[in-house]
Parts: C-alpha cells; sequence; structure tokens
C-alpha cells in the first residue's frame, strides 16, 4: 500500500511538473470585458489591459504577435484590440487601421470627344492616396508619472558618491547658487565631462529586515554646463530646482531618456523585499507613487517586472489566551519597476487595495 502511494505521489508530482507552468498561465477575464476595444490617443498599455484582465500585468500571457502589420510589437490610437480563442484559451490581437478601413475611391467625371464631337460624359473610377499623420505608439503607462525621473539621479552608492565632483563655491565667493550662477567645483578629473547633474546626498536607505546599507537618496538640485576645466573647474547653472550649495556633488548628466515601452510581467523567479522609500516622504500612499524598493540588479530586478505589494500587520494580542500571534499577510496592491540600480530599484504604484505604506512587503505576483 504504502509502495502504491509513493508511486501515486510520484505520478501526480510528474503531471504537476508537465502541466504546471500551463496551469500557472492561466488568465483570468473580467466578466464584463469587451471583445473589441479601439484605442484612443492617451491609453496606456496597463489601462487597455486592465479592460480585459483581473490582472493586466499579465497582457504578455495573451498577446498574440499580429506579423502582417507594422511594428506588432506597438500598439497605436487607431488600432483594434480583439479577444478570441484559440484552443479555448484567450487571445488578444491587433487589427491595424490598414487591415480594416477599405481603400477610397474617387469619383471622376470628364467629357470625351471624338473627331470634334463629344460622345457624352466618362466616370472613371481612381483610387485616392489616404494621408495620415504619424503617430506615436502608447506607453505601458502614462508618462507624465514617470518621465522627470528616468533620467535624474535618484540613488548613489558610497563608492559613486566618492568619486563625484562637488562644489566649493561661486563666483565672487557665492555661497547658494541659483539658475546662471557660475561656480568652481573640485574632483571632475582630468578629462571633465561637458554637462552634469548637481545632487545632494540624501538619507540612507537600508533594507528594514537586515539593516543592510542598499544606497543613498540623491537629492536632484540642477544642471550644470563646463566652461573651463582645471583644479578647479569653472562651470554654469543651467537649471535648478532647490538652492545649490558648497559640497553639493556633482555627476556626469545621462542622454535624454525617451520613454521605454515596457512589457510589464513577473521576474522569472521568486523574489521577496521591502518598500524603502516613498518619493513623496508621506505615511501613507497609493496609485501612481513612486517608490524605491530593496531590490535590484544583484537579485535579477529589470525594467517592467511587476511585482505584488503585502501589508504586514505584525503581531496582535489574542484576546482570549494573552498571547501575541502574527497577522497574516495581506494583498494591498501592485507595482511596475521602471529604474533599476545595484540594490535598489524605482517603481510606479499601479494599483492599491489600501493605503501603501513604508516597510510593506514587495514579492513576486
Amino acid at each position: 500500500m504504502a509502495c502504491r502511494n509513493r508511486y501515486l505521489a510520484g505520478a501526480l508530482a510528474l503531471v504537476v511538473a508537465i502541466l504546471g507552468p500551463a496551469v500557472a498561465d492561466v488568465v483570468e477575464l473580467k466578466p464584463d470585458h469587451p471583445e473589441r476595444y479601439v484605442v484612443v490617443k492617451g491609453d496606456t498599455l496597463w489601462d487597455i489591459s486592465a479592460h480585459f484582465l483581473e490582472d493586466p500585468w499579465r497582457w504578455a500571457s495573451v498577446w498574440k504577435i499580429n506579423q502582417q502589420i507594422k511594428n506588432p510589437h506597438l500598439i497605436y490610437p487607431g488600432d483594434v484590440i480583439v479577444l478570441t480563442y484559440v484552443d479555448g484559451r484567450p487571445e488578444l490581437t491587433v487589427l491595424r487601421e490598414e487591415e480594416y478601413t477599405p481603400t477610397e475611391v474617387v469619383e471622376e467625371v470628364e467629357e470625351v470627344e471624338e473627331e470634334g464631337e463629344s460622345t457624352g460624359r466618362v466616370r472613371r473610377l481612381k483610387p485616392k492616396v489616404h494621408i495620415e499623420p504619424l503617430k506615436e505608439a502608447i506607453p505601458t503607462i502614462s508618462p507624465a508619472a514617470i518621465l522627470p525621473f528616468l533620467s535624474q539621479p535618484l540613488a548613489v552608492s558610497k563608492r559613486d558618491l566618492d568619486r563625484a565632483g562637488y562644489v566649493v563655491l561661486g563666483r565672487d565667493d557665492r555661497v547658494a547658487l541659483g539658475d546662471r550662477s557660475q561656480f568652481y567645483a573640485r574632483g571632475l578629473g582630468r578629462d571633465p565631462d561637458d554637462y552634469y547633474q548637481i545632487f545632494r546626498r540624501g538619507k540612507e536607505l537600508r533594507n528594514p529586515r537586515t539593516n543592510e546599507f542598499l544606497a543613498y537618496e540623491a537629492i536632484y538640485l540642477g544642471d550644470a554646463e563646463l566652461l573651463a576645466d582645471g583644479d578647479p573647474s569653472k562651470l554654469v547653472v543651467t537649471k535648478v530646482k532647490q538652492e545649490i550649495l558648497p559640497t553639493d556633488r556633482l555627476l556626469k548628466a545621462p542622454k535624454h531618456a525617451a520613454l521605454p515601452y515596457y512589457m510589464p510581467r513577473a521576474p522569472d523567479k521568486n523574489v521577496r523585499g521591502y518598500i524603502v522609500q516613498a518619493l513623496n516622504s508621506v505615511e501613507e500612499f497609493g496609485p501612481l507613487t513612486i517608490v524605491a524598493i530593496s531590490l535590484g540588479e544583484r537579485e535579477g530586478m529589470e525594467e517592467g517586472h511587476v511585482l505584488r505589494i503585502k501589508y504586514n500587520a505584525g503581531k496582535r494580542l489574542d484576546p482570549v489566551t494573552r498571547r501575541y500571534f502574527k497577522v497574516p499577510e495581506e494583498d494591498s496592491g501592485l507595482l511596475m519597476i521602471f529604474r533599476v540600480f545595484d540594490k535598489v530599484s524605482y517603481a510606479l504604484i499601479m494599483s492599491a487595495e489600501q493605503p501603501i505604506r513604508i516597510n510593506d512587503i514587495v514579492e513576486t505576483p
């Protein structure tokens, strides 16, 4: 009997191993989902997915690329998203305007003459070229929410902080610098760059569970352009967000960052971390808040990864036994990573079922 049980357990494990990916990949549609949806300007990929799916981030699981159209990986205003079923499984495909818009035909009428005499009016049908302005593909999430943070310094390691140049003083011994202020800086090296970002070291970001140092918060202050190299180098402030003071640091300015077209997806492995900072510095926050989490490149995080947020209520006192017990963790929302550093990533909260807090858990959904 024990042998038979072991055989059944082994067979069951084999079935689970074979069917596991398929079972895990079952995507739940919304009860009121449409059969098709016309994309409009201002839509995002997340918004469109939310029309069809209970979990919008699982778009990639049901997306079928239509190779018959140009740029099948991108979606444009005017495209039609169609829901179909293949072997009982839902699939979403895109129809581009050239696929379902008939060719426009223009009717022309002209007089025809033979040997100087009119023979009547002849109608000729000619296709007309339909010209439309170029469209931009819709983004995954709202550009306004993250665009300012794609190129600004957000986090800096101890090593990068030590290597960064720093403001010494303003021209004519000015201390506080504003827009178009000229100043001197040191630590830029023998071959300085032409453009810099100015930042101030903020608070330490640490893992709340292990107290491991992750990074320093980098408070963005403005931009500067090199006027003359040397020691010190001479620069001018070209953009100011906050007052700039001596000891503030300089990092090479990155190239202009365009909004990436993220593909929302779960990490390939199970991860678990914590929210360590919210950029608006409030105690509780919700959708469209940018947060820092204690997971980065070393944990395999990538732009577009979606994580579930869980609220840990900690321990509570049992009113009968008078002993403390651990309250189960509860799902409280979803976030999507848009920028990754070594030990820290920055993410946008996409949905929240209850207020999100610092030290809340984030994990593979």
